[in-house]
């Protein structure tokens, strides 16, 4: 039996409580390739022993995340400091012709917030 109701759901913010919530990197090591993109290494366990695993076996226990352009200035602007709505305001005027600019973003906060690495902090008056 599927429980329907209102309290087991998760909230799903609004636009404009989104548009306030502060993004903040997690602490994973991170640089801009020559390219001016970002490029942030991921850990590929938690666990100590995966960690020992991949050393065992002479692998990296790191990957490499490459983001885009517009992933590349999102992820530099995840500073704890400004709303989505002000990073929101950059993309804009930064990236003119981009469609959709706005779900891309709000698309692109949820899935790194889904994958842990970043927060979303509620902005608080």
């Amino acid at each position: 039996m599927i429980n329907t109701s209102k309290k087991n759901k998760a909230h799903l913010p609004t636009v404009e409580e989104f548009l306030g919530y502060i993004p903040v990197r997690k602490d994973f090591e991170w640089s801009t390739n020559k390219d001016g993109l970002i490029e942030l290494k991921v850990p590929k366990f938690k666990s100590n022993f995966g960690k020992s695993f991949c050393k065992a076996i002479k692998k990296d226990d790191v990957f490499v995340a490459n983001l885009d352009k517009i992933g590349s200035a999102v992820w530099t602007n995840c500073d704890g400091l400004q709303t989505v709505k002000h990073i929101l305001g950059k993309l804009k005027k930064e990236y003119p012709n981009e469609k959709n600019i706005d779900q891309r973003l709000f698309l692109f906060l949820r899935q790194i917030h889904s994958l842990n690495y970043i927060e979303l902090l509620k902005k608080t008056d």
